[in-house]
């Protein structure tokens, strides 16, 4: 029994790893730690197909595999990294008066749980509902249809570190306002499942003719990383969409 046929499935697990630890510290709270992990399944989700293709080792289970790990290392940790911000923004309720509204809380033997939060859940449930569609789909071979929940997974863990390390008054003001977060959760979910058609960064050659798009979309990235650090990562997936949008005649 040949031991490559495993190297892309061994890298597969070294996302869901790093995925796991990184839930562990998104759950507490350390979502610096949380980041520096998913970026790490990040780079192992990368690899993983890429050495799959190189082997020439692709198969079925390597794909269904891939999706489970991307789903809690690009799932379910930008969720509860939502859940958290939300409730950075949510007032504490009076709890000697009942209240009915979205707002309340529920108790449970002493533990206390503030619904509102709760809408950053849906990050985890479109994401999910996202790879399967993907899994099923045999066109998304040269692009992709809807944001890829890696990149999703980036703008929700860009907020967290824009807030640690630039301290922007205004960039800080429009983080944590609990509208904005919603609002933030809701779009993504949207363009997880839409039908918009992306393109992807994989090169069949490097000539500039067959490839600006992807050219063009790099290098003003890079740019974009050195001056506004932190910041630039929506503003990239903004770009990406736009790009996408505008060159959609030959995405296919």
């Amino acid at each position: 029994m040949s031991i490559k046929r495993h190297i892309p499935n061994f890298v597969t697990l070294l996302n869901l790893f790093s995925g796991c630890i990184a839930l562990i510290f998104a759950v507490y709270g350390n979502f610096v730690l949380a980041a520096l992990f998913v970026f790490l399944g990040i780079f192992f989700d990368f690899f993983d197909g890429l050495l799959a293709r190189k082997l020439n080792v692709q198969s079925p289970l390597g794909i269904q595999l891939d999706s489970l790990a991307d789903l809690v290392t690009s799932g379910v940790v930008p969720g509860i990294i939502m859940f958290k911000l939300i409730s950075l923004t949510v007032d504490a309720p009076d709890y000697s008066t009942y209240s009915d509204s979205w707002n309340s809380i529920f108790h449970w033997q002493g533990f206390k749980l503030s619904v509102l939060p709760l809408i950053g859940l849906l990050i985890p449930l479109a994401s999910a509902y996202r790879l399967a569609k993907f899994n099923l789909d045999e066109d998304q071979q040269t692009y992709f249809k809807g944001l890829p929940v890696p990149a999703n997974t980036l703008v929700i863990l860009s907020l967290p570190l824009i807030l640690e390390y630039q301290n922007n008054d205004l960039m800080n003001s429009i983080i944590i306002n609990k509208w904005f977060l919603i609002g933030l959760t809701l779009l993504s979910c949207y363009l997880l499942n839409s039908n918009i058609k992306l393109f992807a960064l994989k090169f069949k050659d490097w000539s500039f003719k067959t490839n600006a798009i992807r050219y063009i979309f790099l290098i003003l990235s890079v740019i974009m990383l050195i001056v506004l650090h932190f910041a630039a990562i929506p503003l990239i997936v903004a770009l990406y969409i736009m790009l996408s949008l505008l060159d959609r005649k030959n995405i296919h």
